[in-house]
Order: C-alpha cells, then sequence, then structure tokens
C-alpha cells in the first residue's frame, strides 16, 4: 500500500468513527385493536403478521396497550399474549385512549390503573412502566400537563416520547378499503406514497433534532398495530436499516439526556418543539401531507374511519 493510499485509508476509518451512530426504538400503539381492517382479517392475524417481521427482523419492540378493547372484544387477550410470549414489552396507553385534554387528573388517573392489571399479569419481570399518551395529547395547559405528569410519576412510570413518526395510522382504513375492493393498483400506490413519507421522516426527524439539539439523539418511533404497518413491517425495518439504523429498546434510546423530562417527571415538562424551536430562533421542518390523498381513495369501498 502507498503512503497516499494508506492515508486515504485512514482518512476514510476516521470519517467512519466520527459518524453519528443512529438508533432507533419501535414503538407500536393501540395494542390488541387498531381498525379498521380489510375484509376477512381481524386482530390475531395483523398481530401475528407484525410479530412475525419483527422477530425476523431482530427488532425488539414496545407495544402500548388500550384494554376496553377487550372488554369489547375479549377473544383479543390472545394478540397481547401473542406479544408477550414473542419477547416484546408492554406498555401503558390508557385503559380507553382517550384525550388527556378532554379528562380531569383523576379521571387521568383512573385510565392509567385500569389498564395495569393485564400488564402486570403479562409483564412480569419486564419493564412494563412506560406510558404513551394517547393521541400525543400532554394537557390542554401546563398546570394540567404538570398534574398529569405528577400521576404518572407517583405510579412510577416513565413517559414513551415520539421523535420519529409518519403517521402510520392515516394509512389504516384506506388500506382496509382498498384490499377489500380488491384494488391492486390502489393498494401498490398505497405501499408507494407509505415508504415514500416513512424516508422522508427520516430526513425531517434528524434535521429537527439536529436544530434542537444540535446532534441525532436516538430516536423513538411511533406506529400502530394496524394492517397496514404490519404488512409493511418487513420494508420498514430494511428501510431504517439501510438509512443506517440499529435497532434498540425504548429504554436504551430514553438514557439519552433529551429525553431527561420524560423518564424523570418529577422535573418539569419540556416545551413542545415548536416552541423549543421559537426559542432557538430556528424553523423545523415539515413533511408533506397525505391525508388528503389518502381520504380519497377506494371511496365507498368499505371503513372509513380508523382508530389513531
Amino acid at each position: 500500500m502507498t503512503r497516499t493510499s494508506l492515508a486515504a485509508a485512514v482518512a476514510l476509518l476516521l470519517t467512519a468513527c466520527a459518524a453519528p451512530r443512529l438508533e432507533i426504538a419501535v414503538t407500536v400503539d393501540d395494542l390488541p385493536v387498531h381498525a379498521p381492517y380489510p375484509a376477512g382479517v381481524g386482530p390475531e392475524q395483523v398481530s401475528q403478521d407484525m410479530i412475525a417481521a419483527l422477530k425476523a427482523g431482530g427488532v425488539p419492540a414496545t407495544g402500548f396497550v388500550n384494554s376496553v378493547r377487550m372488554q369489547e372484544r375479549p377473544e383479543t387477550v390472545r394478540v397481547l399474549e401473542a406479544w408477550h410470549s414473542a419477547g416484546f414489552a408492554l406498555g401503558n396507553h390508557g385503559w380507553s385512549h382517550r384525550h388527556l385534554s378532554e379528562m380531569n387528573v383523576p379521571r387521568f388517573d383512573d385510565e392509567l390503573v385500569k389498564d395495569e392489571p393485564i400488564l402486570e399479569e403479562l409483564g412480569t419481570g419486564t419493564d412494563w412502566h412506560w406510558f404513551r399518551y394517547p393521541f400525543l395529547d400532554e394537557g390542554k395547559d401546563a398546570d394540567q400537563r404538570i398534574a398529569a405528569r405528577q400521576v404518572l410519576a407517583k405510579h412510577g412510570y416513565r413517559v414513551a416520547a415520539v421523535t420519529m413518526s409518519f403517521s402510520d395510522w392515516q394509512w389504516t382504513a384506506p388500506y382496509a378499503r382498498c384490499m377489500s375492493a380488491h384494488n391492486d393498483a390502489a393498494v401498490a400506490e398505497l405501499e408507494r406514497i407509505y415508504l415514500d413519507s416513512a424516508k422522508e421522516n427520516i430526513a425531517v426527524a434528524r434535521d429537527t433534532a439536529r436544530k434542537l439539539y444540535g446532534r441525532d439523539i436516538p430516536y423513538v418511533l411511533l406506529m400502530h398495530v394496524s394492517a397496514m404497518s404490519a404488512h409493511m413491517m418487513p420494508r420498514v425495518i430494511r428501510l431504517y436499516r439501510d438509512a443506517g439504523f440499529r435497532f434498540v429498546s425504548v429504554a436504551e434510546a430514553e438514557r439519552d439526556p433529551a429525553y431527561r423530562e420524560y423518564t424523570d417527571l418529577n422535573l418539569l415538562p419540556p416545551p413542545p418543539p415548536w416552541e423549543l424551536a421559537a426559542r432557538k430562533g430556528v424553523k423545523i421542518p415539515q413533511a408533506t401531507d397525505y391525508s388528503v390523498k389518502l381520504a380519497a381513495m377506494c371511496p365507498g369501498s368499505g371503513p372509513s374511519v380508523s382508530i389513531p
């Protein structure tokens, strides 16, 4: 090897070592039911498909539970049993998936505690004291936000913050409609823009983090246990791996100082990203909004309402 080529090899190695190590934690909301489903498909099949993809990809994941769904459909407890048997963590998503801003604090406490029996039963020996705000609604004002955090702290929770998302729930109803209508061309288009959105939001989340924190952080990805996301999960995993991400648990990701106010709820709540951006005098990017296009796909072909 010549001196020039050796220098080039050393420079390449130093560049690789200096590059940020990208990490991401996969979280899946709305277990055991995120409807609607294509004709002939139900919660158990969707969950089996998603679990299989995560296991095949060696991806740790945390599923967030709304226990009311098992009151409505008792057989769906098998979904949670399957997640537990597969070695995935479960967390609290509120008993009935209600907006915090629409409740008083005692009712929020009740929603939290009412969701715990199944987590205690299936989460023995696991770290199930993670909470995901339904609709990412952290409260209607500063007072309610602080009071809710005090409730969570009292019960020993940490918050699974969201720092990457591509609103996968918006594909739930269109996918159910187009699959039920056997519209293969529309399904292919749904798949294409789903991946486009996921890819674009990698760039959006990274740009946002660099503007707010000056660096990449370990990201926490929000997804849903929908038929569309179960169908796409192998490609989603490949997309993130190809982008340079290593998959980690929520606990690993949120050890980063960027999440301190979400893991220590005795601290004051952090400002929302848009407020932090305003304080820093930076503009955070916005991803493409597909909602109008998605709402127009396969009209009149079946269900049109999903549970975000």
